[in-house]
């Protein structure tokens, strides 16, 4: 018998829809609303890293060039490195994440919401934390990496590095509990069906990273802690007068430091393996060796950290086994790139937008993996450490295979987030100019390495013969920021001339591309069944439904099934909205301000504020009552 479907809907949006007003926006537990907010709040802070940068460039731009003070000038690249690495490229991915994988899925949310909402309103706070240090004249200035003895106390009284730590830390709360909730929602929320051998490629980029994430932070909060006992605290961690050590830093921090460089790229990659298939007009070629590529890459990410220290002198055969774990890791990345070309070749290529910055994503990719396969050579990177090459090296990583997949999936998935069609001449322009400038700035950097141009130096003689090349890379950073800025305009123009972009504009495979355009609160009316890795392609009905037994109105819950084959195994209530995350945040935020100003006494009060909202938080809640 069927239903009526306007009462299910009415049904679903009564459960499912915050309040429109203040408190409903503060509250909201939304995956949706999670999403787009992680989306704009981490392109805010690509934005004011790129200003960062562009100051950057502009000071290097001539030789002895006094535009910047030399402390200005440590203290901005510092906050350009640490704004674009924690801030921007692992939370742009988030929100991405967030937003799609229940809808990858077919749940109704992740699998914690409120714990969802609590890491976007700490990733903020943390943020702002960060940025308030400009502010007092404190900014951070030893890079991003904050090498000891430099950042202690007696080399860096002010406090400065104090709002490194902290502020990392606070960030530390919100990517360890966003790990734990992709982990969760991926093993226990797919749609029935959904076994892992049907999964989204993304899934596995998105559940490695998480995987990595939750294993490899421990020892950066570890490092920081020590960093701030030591700093504040009269400990001596790092004070190798008093039995510490300097290399335990490195240790602690290049531990985490080299499984973040597969975290703010794998997900991307994943990206690129859904975007690439549906512009090639056919399935991925070799899904499964992608999808082990994918999790390898984690994995032997971890036995590869040293290789960013072979120049502090080690025994002969620990640098060899990191030297060799170095070379093996990049067999996985040419994997997915074979793919990814052997995808295009059998397929029937459209270059649209998205598919543009995917190619030239691969391209990029592939001159950041071999400029990173060569420092794996012990000879070789002594010769090039600490230099522009290595800089060179990171940008490639960071903005060829993080930021051009970035584009690509905003001009993909936006549509879908939006219902507006974004201009696709506007995009193809922006594309050409990123590409353009992305590689005049960086390429030429190679070269700069090779010639003996040391990183982090705030001018250089005229005599180095260094100058043209500056300036030839700071063209190419405006020309860069001018393609950002086109896609910027592209999306505000879009928002309000765009063409409504309809269910499935692309003729995508998967089944986000089945709910409208935006998704409704709730997704979904029915339970989605899966039988294929591609639904929306293959011969095979989902909505047949005849009787409406998969319709799920029966109050906010939703499918919980089975880690391997994906077999419906119980229900799970979804939390109401709430202001508790909200709360908790801004009590972690005062924590934080008083640990800075080693005000004990604020501090203590505020963790027993934490206590009293943790407490709220898990009071149980009494059932909504939602007419029939």
């Amino acid at each position: 018998m069927r239903k009526d479907h306007a009462a299910i809907r009415r049904r679903l949006l009564a459960l499912w829809e915050r309040p429109h007003t203040l408190w409903g926006w503060f509250a909201t537990v939304d995956h949706k609303e999670i999403g787009l907010r992680y989306l704009a709040t981490a392109f805010a802070f690509l934005i004011v890293g790129g200003l960062e940068a562009l100051a950057i460039r502009i000071q290097l731009a001539r030789p002895e060039a006094a535009v910047l003070t030399p402390e200005q000038y440590d203290q901005i690249f510092t906050m350009h490195g640490v704004t674009m690495i924690f801030w921007y490229a692992s939370p742009i991915l988030s929100g991405f994440a967030n937003y799609l994988i229940p809808l990858f899925s077919g749940a109704r949310d992740m699998a914690y919401p409120r714990l969802n909402a609590f890491t976007y309103w700490t990733f903020l706070a943390s943020g702002l934390f960060l940025y308030a240090s400009p502010f007092v004249g404190q900014a951070p200035h030893a890079g991003w990496f904050a090498y000891v003895p430099y950042t202690l106390k007696e080399y860096s009284p002010g406090l400065n590095m104090d709002f490194f730590a902290l502020a990392l830390l606070f960030l530390t709360i919100s990517t360890t509990a966003g790990a734990i909730n992709f982990v969760t929602t991926i093993m226990r929320l797919r749609s029935p069906g959904m076994a892992i051998s049907r999964m989204p490629l993304f899934f596995y980029s998105t559940f490695t990273i998480s995987a990595s994430i939750i294993l490899s932070l421990p020892p950066l909060t570890a490092a920081l802690v020590f960093l701030e006992l030591d700093r504040q605290w009269g400990t001596h961690f790092y004070d190798t007068a008093r039995g510490g050590s300097v290399m335990l830093w490195q240790q602690l921090f290049w531990f985490f430091g080299h499984p973040w460089v597969y975290i703010i790229f794998l997900p991307a990659t994943g990206m690129i393996s859904m975007i690439i298939p549906v512009f090639a007009r056919r399935p991925i070629v070799g899904y499964t060796w992608v999808a082990f590529s994918t999790v390898l890459t984690g994995v032997v990410g971890f036995g590869v950290w040293v290789h960013h220290m072979f120049a502090t002198g080690m025994t002969q055969m620990a640098m060899s086994f990191f030297s060799a774990a170095s070379m093996t890791i990049s067999i996985f990345s040419a994997v997915q790139v074979l793919a990814w070309v052997a995808t295009i070749w059998q397929g029937r290529p459209v270059l649209k937008t998205p598919m543009l910055f995917a190619l030239g994503f691969l391209l990029v990719f592939v001159i950041g993996g071999l400029n990173g396969i060569v420092t794996a050579a012990i000879p070789f990177d002594w010769q090039l450490t600490d230099t522009y090459f290595v800089v060179s090296h990171l940008h490639y990583v960071l903005v060829g295979a993080n930021m051009l997949p970035v584009f690509a999936a905003f001009y993909y998935w936006l549509p879908k987030m939006t219902g507006r069609m974004l201009d696709e001449r506007l995009g193809q322009w922006s594309f050409w100019l990123i590409f353009i400038g992305l590689n005049v700035t960086f390429f030429p950097m190679q070269i700069l390495g090779l010639l003996g141009m040391p990183r982090r130096i705030y001018t250089y003689p005229a005599v180095t013969g260094w100058g043209s090349l500056n300036m030839l890379e700071t063209v190419g950073a405006f020309v860069l920021t001018a393609g950002i800025l086109l896609s910027i305009i592209n999306f505000f123009r879009s928002m309000r001339y765009g063409v409504p972009a309809g269910p499935n504009p692309w003729n995508a495979d998967t089944m986000e591309w089945e709910t409208e355009s935006p998704p409704a609160v709730y997704g979904s009316e029915r339970v989605p069944v899966v039988a294929t890795r591609h639904p929306l392609w293959d011969d095979f009905d989902e909505e047949f439904d005849p009787d409406d037994d998969r319709v799920f109105d029966e109050g906010r819950v939703t499918v919980v099934t089975s880690p391997l084959d994906a077999v419906p195994i119980s229900i799970a209530k979804m939390p109401d909205d709430t202001l508790m995350p909200f709360l908790m945040a801004i009590a972690m935020t005062v924590l934080f301000t008083a640990l800075l100003v080693k005000s004990m006494g604020i501090a203590l009060a505020a963790v027993l504020a934490c206590l009293i909202i943790a407490g709220a938080w898990l009071w149980p809640e009494a059932e909504r009552q939602v007419p029939a």
